[in-house]
């Protein structure tokens, strides 16, 4: 199976943040949101997994290439057109045979990618949401899903598009997404993913749904704190040990309240740490209290209080109290020894 993950968005809605980084590569409970969805696939050995590139594409390619054993490769959206067009630049005819699985590359999963990719079946996840005005949305009966809208404006269910899309030929969904762009079918002036596959169904393709019970969004800054926050409870229940997570880095005169993520190299002292605190490789944090916040590497933090903040890598904050939902960097980088 081939995996396409879109990669190239920018994360206007994670500004500050994504001045420097691109959102696939904020952390949450310790890891970039991408390391999150490639550890998940390296199970299921996917033959190619290609990332459809943009916004900062080499700091994406250094940081895959570096870290996992999977075989990649990129292809360049030069212009945003929407996550139809993202997954087209793709897709090649010498594939068309082959079965798909499209990620999106700003979203982590708790799925079996394996089982998923060994059925023989062209199937959507989805997820029941509160407000369907947000997302692509399913129409589903007797088992099978008959109508797929785009953020619709008037209730048609409540069953979201959260993801994950796997078709059993790559060539169908090819060519339905070059007939999209034929006919100029756009939703809100971009050509969506979701439009291309209604109108595989119109054509008769029949699609199943799987529901996902992990789903987490890293879209906004709520959801990436949420999402911190659901992590490293789900990683300290599997460790069934209690652990404070403490040992990656250094901890002198500190009280940590897991759970907690400290990275490697990074040190605490005379700090109280959590609890839902996940701090990243190489900070340093003294005298300070950081609770419910994602604390970016090479980060320094003095004398100050953090609570629901999210702040960037090489970030410097002193003697502030950070109430809001993401702190940028505050004064001059960290010098290189903070690291």
């Amino acid at each position: 199976m081939r995996v396409v993950i879109p990669v190239a968005g920018i994360g206007t809605r994670l500004r500050p943040l994504t001045d420097s980084v691109p959102k696939v590569l904020l952390p949450v409970a310790g890891e970039p949101v991408l390391g999150h969805i490639l550890r998940s696939l390296e199970a299921a050995r996917p033959t190619d997994v290609r990332l459809v590139v943009g916004y900062r594409a080499e700091q994406v390619r250094s940081y895959v290439t570096d870290r996992f054993d999977l075989a990649f490769s990129f292809v360049h959206q030069a212009e945003q057109r929407g996550l139809g067009h993202a997954v087209l630049q793709a897709l090649e005819a010498a594939h068309d045979d082959e079965p798909l699985l499209v990620l999106l590359g700003d979203t982590i999963f708790d799925v079996d990618f394996a089982a998923l990719a060994a059925r023989d079946a062209n199937v959507l996840g989805v997820r029941r949401v509160e407000d369907p005005r947000r997302f692509g949305i399913a129409v589903v009966s007797n088992d099978r899903i008959v109508r797929l809208v785009e953020k619709p404006q008037e209730p048609v269910g409540d069953l979201a598009l959260v993801g994950i899309y796997r078709v059993r030929r790559a060539g169908d969904l090819r060519v339905a997404l070059e007939d999209l762009m034929a006919r100029d079918i756009t939703t809100r002036g971009e050509y969506q993913l979701t439009d291309a596959l209604q109108l595989m169904l119109e054509a008769g393709t029949r699609f199943e749904p799987h529901e996902i019970e992990g789903w987490f969004d890293c879209g906004t800054p709520e959801i990436l704190l949420e999402t911190n926050r659901a992590l490293l409870a789900r990683r300290a229940v599997a460790a069934a040990s209690g652990g404070d997570g403490a040992a990656a880095g250094e901890a002198r005169d500190a009280v940590i309240l897991p759970p907690v993520h400290i990275g490697p190299r990074a040190v605490i002292h005379e700090s109280l740490l959590g609890p839902n605190a996940a701090i990243g490789e190489g900070s340093r944090i003294s005298r300070s209290i950081v609770r419910d916040s994602i604390v970016g590497r090479g980060a320094v933090i003095e004398d100050a209080i953090l609570d629901r903040a999210i702040v960037g890598d090489g970030a410097r904050v002193r003697g502030e109290t950070i109430g809001g939902l993401v702190s940028g960097v505050h004064g001059p980088p960290a010098e290189k020894g903070a690291e």
